[in-house]
């Protein structure tokens, strides 16, 4: 499996016990929805390998508790510790309407109801408070907010995004 396939759930973040629990800082505004899995994949040395899970639930609501077949003690779990979590994309349960998932908007057509087409989805800026389309528009890049107010259709068919973006948002790039 390789990571382009999958995306990511979460972080171990610490032990547990001494019989060589973990628990997962997950990626996720549903932990719920992972707490019946068994197994996932743990990247080492950028690879991503499988792991069983013996048994997992919710601990203090934001962290995954999970216990791994082979990890039975503290020296095995240390060896875990800051190691991200992934699963296959075909475990994302399907979006529907104007809700989607960053990684399936890439290669969109971006159309504003003012603008016209802006351009073409190339990724999506999460490492800021306010998250952004990255758009490439004739080789400049634009940047827009990623806001359920201005987003009026996601249209999965002709895999175009249609905006009512502020007046002059986009020429402020060109």
């Amino acid at each position: 499996m390789q990571k382009k396939d999958c995306f990511f759930v979460g972080k171990i973040v610490k032990k547990y016990s001494f019989k060589g629990e973990l628990l997962v800082k997950l990626d996720t505004d549903e932990p719920e929805l992972f707490t019946e899995m068994e197994s996932i994949f743990v990247e080492q040395h950028k690879n991503l390998i499988p792991f069983f899970i013996e048994h997992s639930s919710l601990h203090k609501s934001e962290l995954l508790r999970v216990k791994f077949e082979e990890v039975d003690n503290e020296s095995d779990a240390d060896a875990l510790l800051g190691s991200e979590l992934y699963l296959p994309l075909d475990f994302l349960p399907k979006l529907t309407g104007n809700q989607f998932y960053y990684h399936e908007i890439i290669g969109f057509t971006v159309q504003d109801k003012g603008f016209g087409k802006v351009g073409i989805i190339t990724g999506v800026n999460d490492s800021t408070a306010q998250h952004l389309f990255e758009i490439d528009h004739d080789g400049k890049e634009v940047l827009i907010p990623i806001n359920d107010e201005i987003i009026e259709k996601v249209d999965r068919t002709s895999k175009t995004i249609f905006l009512d973006t502020p007046e002059g948002l986009i020429e402020i790039y060109l």
